[in-house]
Parts: structure tokens; C-alpha cells; sequence
């Protein structure tokens, strides 16, 4: 009992010491260490709790009835995702201080099996893992506030898209049936009553026609504004904009394009004082005031056609000169076709307001609109249909086929489009048609706008670089060409229905990154990961420099060792760059292990020769047997080292050509080095004198002409050796050391000049191989050419040698 009391008095004494800062909220994670009961009566988890169950309730309420609308279920939809963001964020309280409690723990070790701990490091340990428990508690209700938030967005998410395939597949009767028409006759001269009959009660009205005529002159002049605009602006803006690019030096492309803007600024301010003009006269009513409103918004589409159509498909190119590539007659068919497509689909928009505003029922909705899609359709068709035709020019093998097979695939998609959505909606499935047929003459818009822009960044390289032909070949252009495609495609979806809760959808997701056994990876790991790393990379290449430059050049390293370490330092970098990137993003590689451990067998079979000749790279720069700038031979293959690589060495050949060999051959191959060390080497050069010469006299001319070189080192002195009787010739060999190996053949070159000389002056002669050819029965020639040919029975006996029998 003693030692129980004196163990708690100690205890209390030395807590103070251990006492840790465990204030925990939702914010910052607190809560009581170390005692169970504060743990347990602690309160909301959240201090905004209450809230958040708020929202999950009328969330569920919404769900189990499933009767609220599509905007309702939007707007709870956004509400939720708020949340969501909100606990995704909170996932990480506390994560530094969780760590370093994990690291105490991980200092007490492992608690013993068999014997008993101290009672110290026990009553320790037990404090640090209710603190880590407490630490814990708020990212894990966040992650289950989360998971509940995340769960909720996937239901609502799925009663909109059921409810959006029940209306794509909802069927009406078919405009083409001719029990519809009278209703729809009638519902469309009641319609047009309704506006007339609006716009007659507000011209009786006093009040309306005196505000009217006090704006007369606002009136007029916008009214004035809008016809010049609409029609001659962009005849106008055009001439000047070509006026100002003729007087123009350089840019000239870049220029256009941006003054061709003002095709599109000019009509659409028309426009928009034409629809400004009307409604401040006040005699619309409320109907034809929606109509006159959204005129801008459906006129752009028009607009948009002729700048588009006057860009991609003038109707003044010349053949090889067209944007797309298109003949002078396609160009100008397709030119007609795209216009067509802009103003059907301006009148298509306008009567979809004309029947919204004025209610019509469904049939004679699908009715009214038939006429309309149709002209559509053909006008898309047709587009499609002639730029399948296209060819294209000054492109090689593999970007002509690139380019024809993805014009091929957006012309058959167009086509297809058309045909599909006009046979939809003859049979009625006129919500369908808007699904498919609209949005593909939208694509067509968007493609138009992507090509465009590709070819102002080529332009705009060319005028920044100023060389048209790298601009065609660089690759910055392409990159900024990617990542356009890369930022159309929300556009794209959104053409094609899907909604904005869609893109942030997939946006969270990308957010909360992805999970591989129990390792996290986010893009916020990439991110971090790609910075400290190109930062490690960069002060390795730093590095490297300075040593290469400045401080290796300084010591008594040769070349071949001063790259080495250089290599070497930078294989280092590399890796200790990568190790501490992952480390500092807190990417977990434990998770990994089993994973990296069954993909090490099959990548070791599948990668040995390139784990080899690895390796291979690492002796050769350890040990340099070899280094760059030698003279070595090997498999054949003889030159001097210009490059070693961690897997390969680099091997410029006399011929200026260069030979890759892989590093394990140089490590498992017999390699002659000739310069190993040093440049000395040895020059043999072969002599032969006739039968009869003086040995002894020839010996010592061949051996004053070896000496005599400049390159021949006289330590050892030169050699000339009599090495036998040839078959023509008596042989000599002059064998003499130089300073420099490398210049062995201008040695031998310079030898040979000097040794023919001296043997004529001493009138030694060099002696060449001669031949005797004996001619049998050489009367069976004939030279004059008047002698019959023989026939086969002349001929002589098959025992007899031939005629032409050659001895040497």
C-alpha cells in the first residue's frame, strides 16, 4: 500500500512535465488527455453541428419523398457540396501534432509480450494513446460527416439523371402526322394574336405612346445604329481592318485576327441597340419582350458563322493555300453551308422562346419547331459531308493520316448527328432531337473556335520568334494547342447536357485524390511532390555546373574522372531529390510495399538487361576503366568515348559515326584501351625491299627516318626489325614509341613518304608482285575476227586440257 502511495505521488510530481497542449476543437482538435469521462461529455462534435444536421435532415426529407424538383435538388445539391468541402478540409486537423504523438509512442518501442513493462513507460504510453485518440477524434468525424455528405450528392445526383433519361426517351406524337397540324395552325395564329393583340393595348395606352415619343430621338438613333451596323458594319470594319494589315511589317497575321474581331463586335452592338430601340418604345408586350430580349443572344450565332466561315473557308483561296484544305469550289459550298447553320440555328433558338413564351402544348410545340430542325439537320449533313472531303497538304506521312482520320471521324459524328436527330424527331422523340442534333452544330462552333486559336499561338510564335519555319516545328505551340483541348471539354460537356454540379463533381473527386492500400494520394501531394523535386533537381544541375565549370577544372583530375564525379553527383541528386520529395509531401510508401514487391518480380525479368547494364554504368564510373575522351576497341567497334551514361556509352568512330553499346558489354567484353592512362602508344610500319638488297644498309635508313620524326620518342629508342623472306620481297618492320597515340597514322603516313623517297634517291628498289600468264595451243585464237566460230564436233576430245588453261 506504501509503494502505491509513493508511485502516486510520483506520478503526480513528474506530470507536469509530460503534460502535452491537447486543446481540441473542431478548429484545432482539443479535447482532455487523459481522462475518460471529458471524453465522453465533451459536447457537439462540430461547433457548427447543429447545422450540418440541419442540412442532413432536409437532405434525407427530400430524398425519401423524391417529389421536389430539379432546381430544388440543385440547390440542396450545392448546399451539401459546401459541406463536403468543408469536412474534406477538416481531415486534416491536427496532422502535425498527430504525428509527432505517433513519433513519442514509436520512441517508448513495442510493448514486451512475456514480461512486464515499467510501470513508468505503461502509465506513458497509456497517456499518449488516449492524446493520439483525442487528436484523432475530429478527422475521423469529419471523414464520416463527409462520407454522409458525399453519399447524399450520389442519390440526388441520381434522381436528376433518371429524371433527365425519362425526358430524353419521352415521346409525343409525330410532327409528321397530319392530326397535328390543324392544332398546331391554330395554336400558332392564337399565338400570334396574343403578340399582336399585346402590342395593340399598349399603342392605345396615352402614358406608353407620350414616353414613346420622348424617347423618338434615343429611338431613332439606335434604331439608324442598328442597320448601319447590322448591315454594312462588318463589310466596313473589314475594308479598314485590310487597309491597316497592308501597311503593316511584321505581324501581319496576328493582326488580322484580332482586327477580324471587330466582324463580331460591330453586328452584335446592332443587335443589341435594334433589341434596345424596341423596348424602349415601350409597345411590346410581355411576351414579345422576352422574344425581343434574347435577339442578341441568338444573333451571335449568325454572327459568329460569317466570322468563322470568313476565316476557315474563304471563298477567295487559291489551291494549297486553304486554312483547312479545302479546294476553291468546296471551300465555297462549305462557306454557303456553314452561314445556312448559323441562321437556322438562330431561328431555331428564337422559336423554342417564341413557343416557351407563349405555352404552347406539346404537339404543336413539336409541330412548329419540325421545320425549323429540319433545315438544320440538312445544313449540318451537308457540312459535314464536304469536309470529309478535304486533303491535306505539305504534312508528312503520319500527320496527313492523323488529320484525315480525325476529320473523317468529326464528319461521320456530324452526319450521323444530323440523320439520328432528324429521325428522332419525325418519330416523335423531339427532346432527343434537342439532345443530339443541337449541341453537334454547337460542337462545330467550338471546333471552329479551338482551330482558330491553334493558328493565332503559331502565328503569335512566329511573330515572337521571328522564323516561320520553327514555329511550325516547335513545340510550345502544340503544348498551348493541348492544353485548349484540355479547357474545351467542360465546354463541350456542357453543349452536350451535362450539368455545372457534373464538373464540380468530378472536381471534388479529383480533389480528395485516391487511395492504394492505406496511402492517400491527392493532387495537393502531386503538387507539393513536382515542386520540392523540380526545386532538388534544379540545385543539382546547379551544382553539377559549378563543379564542372569552376572547382573540378582545378584539381588534378583528368577528364575522364572529372566527369565521373560529376555523373555521379548527379545520379546522388536525383535520387535524394525524389527521397525527400516524398517525404516532405507526406506520401506514404509503407501502403506499397506488398504492391512494389510482387511488381519487382516481374519487372526484374522483364527489365534485366536494363537493370544491368545499370549497374554496369555504375562500375564503369567507380572504377573508370574507361573514360570519355579514350581510345578504345571494342566488338569490333574502335573510336574514341564521347559519353557515358548510366546504361549506355557513347562511341564516335573515325568514320564520325556514332556506336552505342550498351555498358554490360564493356564490363563483360574483352575492351582494348589505347590511351588508358596515357597518350603513348606504339606505330608499326611495314616495309619491304627487293632480293639482293643490304639488310644492314636498309636497316640503318629506316632506322635515320624514325628517328628523325618529331613524334617518335627516343626512350626507348625506335626498332627496325628484319622479320623474314616474303614471298616477293625482303620484310622489314620499323617499331617506334610515340609521344601521342592518336596521330599514330599520320606517323605511319609521314614514315611511308619519307621512306619512299630516301629509296630512290639510295636506289633501293620496293618490289611488287608480278604474274606469268602462259597461254596453251595459243594458235586456236583468232585476232582478225574473220574466222568462223567452231562447232561442237570440232571441238576437242573431253580428255584434253581446255585451250584456255591460265598458269601462273
Amino acid at each position: 500500500m506504501r509503494f502505491r502511495f509513493l508511485l502516486l505521488v510520483l506520478l503526480l510530481a513528474v506530470s507536469p512535465a509530460w503534460a502535452q497542449d491537447t486543446d481540441v476543437t473542431v478548429e484545432d482538435a482539443s479535447t482532455p488527455s487523459g481522462d475518460p469521462a471529458s471524453a465522453v461529455d465533451q459536447g457537439p462534435a462540430f461547433v457548427d453541428q447543429a447545422e450540418w444536421e440541419a442540412v442532413a435532415e432536409r437532405a434525407n426529407a427530400a430524398l425519401e419523398s423524391g417529389r421536389a424538383s430539379n432546381a430544388a435538388f440543385g440547390d440542396l445539391r450545392s448546399e451539401l457540396a459546401d459541406w463536403r468541402d468543408r469536412f474534406l478540409a477538416r481531415q486534416t486537423l491536427n496532422a502535425a501534432r498527430i504525428t509527432t504523438v505517433r513519433a513519442q509512442i514509436a520512441a517508448l518501442g513495442e510493448v514486451p509480450d512475456a514480461a512486464a513493462e515499467n510501470v513508468h513507460i505503461a502509465v506513458r504510453r497509456g497517456l499518449l494513446n488516449d492524446q493520439l485518440s483525442d487528436l484523432r477524434a475530429p478527422a475521423i468525424l469529419a471523414q464520416e460527416a463527409h462520407t454522409q455528405a458525399n453519399g447524399q450528392i450520389g442519390e440526388i445526383d441520381s434522381i436528376i439523371r433518371d429524371r433527365q433519361t425519362e425526358l430524353f426517351l419521352e415521346r409525343s406524337q409525330s410532327p409528321l402526322n397530319p392530326n397535328g397540324w390543324s392544332r398546331t395552325w391554330d395554336a400558332l395564329t392564337a399565338a400570334v394574336g396574343t403578340l399582336k393583340g399585346e402590342v395593340q393595348v399598349n399603342a392605345n395606352n396615352p402614358r406608353l405612346r407620350s414616353e414613346m415619343l420622348s424617347q423618338f430621338p434615343a429611338i431613332f438613333v439606335l434604331l439608324a445604329v442598328s442597320v448601319v451596323f447590322v448591315l454594312r458594319g462588318r463589310a466596313w470594319f473589314s475594308w479598314a481592318a485590310g487597309l491597316i494589315v497592308s501597311h503593316s511589317r511584321r505581324g501581319q497575321k496576328v493582326l488580322q485576327f484580332v482586327l477580324s474581331l471587330g466582324q463580331i463586335v460591330i453586328p452584335l452592338l446592332g443587335l443589341m441597340a435594334f433589341s434596345t430601340a424596341l423596348q424602349l418604345s415601350g409597345m411590346s408586350g410581355r411576351r414579345l419582350s422576352a422574344i425581343i430580349e434574347v435577339l442578341p443572344q441568338y444573333g451571335l450565332l449568325a454572327i459568329l458563322a460569317h466570322w468563322f466561315a470568313g476565316q476557315l473557308l474563304p471563298t477567295n483561296s487559291t489551291d494549297g493555300g486553304h486554312p483547312i484544305g479545302l479546294s476553291p469550289q468546296q471551300s465555297g459550298r462549305a462557306h454557303r453551308r456553314f452561314i445556312l447553320l448559323g441562321y437556322t440555328m438562330m431561328a431555331f433558338g428564337m422559336a423554342q422562346v417564341f413557343v416557351t413564351v407563349n405555352t404552347l402544348h406539346v404537339v404543336p410545340s413539336v409541330v412548329a419547331l419540325f421545320p425549323f430542325g429540319v433545315v438544320m439537320t440538312w445544313a449540318l449533313y451537308w457540312f459535314g459531308h464536304i469536309i470529309r472531303r478535304t486533303t491535306i497538304v505539305d504534312a508528312d506521312d503520319v500527320q496527313r493520316s492523323f488529320r484525315v482520320t480525325l476529320r473523317s471521324a468529326i464528319s461521320r459524328g456530324l452526319m450521323g448527328a444530323a440523320v439520328i436527330g432528324i429521325g428522332l424527331a419525325a418519330l416523335g422523340y423531339s427532346n432527343a432531337f434537342d439532345s443530339i442534333t443541337y449541341p453537334a452544330a454547337m460542337t462545330v462552333f467550338v471546333l471552329a473556335l479551338l482551330l482558330l486559336l491553334q493558328r493565332l499561338t503559331v502565328d503569335a510564335y512566329t511573330l515572337l520568334s521571328k522564323s516561320e519555319s520553327s514555329a511550325q516545328d516547335a513545340l510550345m505551340p502544340v503544348l498551348i494547342g493541348f492544353m485548349l483541348v484540355l479547357v474545351s471539354l467542360p465546354v463541350l460537356a456542357l453543349i452536350w447536357g451535362a450539368q455545372v454540379t457534373d464538373l464540380t463533381e468530378l472536381w471534388a473527386r479529383f480533389r480528395e485524390g485516391f487511395n492504394i492500400g492505406e496511402t492517400k494520394i491527392s493532387p495537393s501531394n502531386f503538387l507539393f511532390f513536382a515542386v520540392v523535386f523540380i526545386l532538388g533537381y534544379t540545385i543539382t544541375r546547379l551544382t553539377q555546373a559549378a563543379l564542372r565549370t569552376t572547382i573540378l577544372p582545378r584539381t588534378k583530375l583528368d577528364i575522364g574522372g572529372q566527369n565521373a564525379v560529376v555523373s555521379g553527383l548527379g545520379y546522388i541528386g536525383i535520387f535524394l531529390a525524389a527521397l525527400i520529395a516524398i517525404t516532405t509531401a507526406g506520401i506514404d510508401l509503407s501502403g506499397l510495399a506488398i504492391v512494389a514487391g510482387a511488381l519487382s518480380v516481374g519487372i526484374g525479368f522483364g527489365l534485366q538487361n536494363i537493370v544491368s547494364n545499370f549497374i554496369s554504368g555504375i562500375i564503369l564510373l567507380i572504377e573508370r576503366p574507361i573514360s570519355q575522351g579514350d581510345w578504345i576497341e571494342v566488338g569490333g567497334q574502335m573510336g574514341y568515348v564521347r559519353d557515358i551514361s548510366v546504361r549506355s556509352t557513347r562511341i564516335e568512330t573515325f568514320d564520325r559515326t556514332d556506336v552505342i553499346v550498351p555498358n554490360a558489354d564493356l564490363i563483360s567484353n574483352q575492351v582494348i584501351n589505347w590511351t588508358r592512362g596515357n597518350s603513348v602508344g606504339r606505330a608499326i610500319v611495314p616495309v619491304g625491299v627487293a632480293y639482293g638488297t643490304d639488310t644492314e644498309w636498309v636497316t640503318s635508313i629506316l632506322r635515320e627516318i624514325a628517328e628523325a620524326h618529331p613524334m617518335v620518342v627516343m626512350n626507348p629508342p625506335p626498332a627496325v626489325m628484319f622479320i623474314g623472306f616474303g614471298a616477293d620481297s625482303l620484310d622489314f618492320q620499323i617499331r617506334a614509341i610515340l609521344r601521342d597515340v592518336n596521330y599514330v597514322m599520320h606517323v605511319k603516313s609521314d614514315m611511308n613518304h619519307a621512306i619512299a623517297k630516301r629509296f630512290v634517291a639510295e636506289g633501293i628498289e620496293i618490289p611488287f608482285g608480278q604474274r606469268d600468264i602462259w597461254l596453251r595451243n595459243p594458235e586456236v585464237l583468232d585476232f582478225s575476227g574473220k574466222r568462223p566460230a567452231q562447232t561442237p564436233s570440232d571441238e576437242s576430245p573431253k580428255d584434253e586440257p581446255p585451250k584456255d588453261d591460265v598458269t601462273s
